[in-house]
């Protein structure tokens, strides 16, 4: 699978249900400390796949390149 113009990033709300850990097929995102998921964009390929899946919908495609 090719990487994406886009990859996923999480919102400070998320809960850390591990929802997303299963959705990516990559295994591109961790928890962190128990209490936040990351993304890590350099094995994210931009499926949306923890997007879509996110019950918290706290997970966002964003460019590659907009780190704001």
């Amino acid at each position: 699978m090719a990487k994406s113009k886009k990859y996923a990033r999480v919102g400070r709300e998320c809960v850390a249900c591990g929802s997303c850990l299963k959705a990516c097929p990559r295994g591109a995102v961790r928890i962190v400390s128990g209490v936040i998921a990351r993304v890590d964009q350099e094995i994210c390929v931009g499926c949306g796949k923890c997007a879509r899946l996110c019950p918290a919908d706290v997970i966002t495609m964003v460019e590659r390149g907009d780190e704001k």
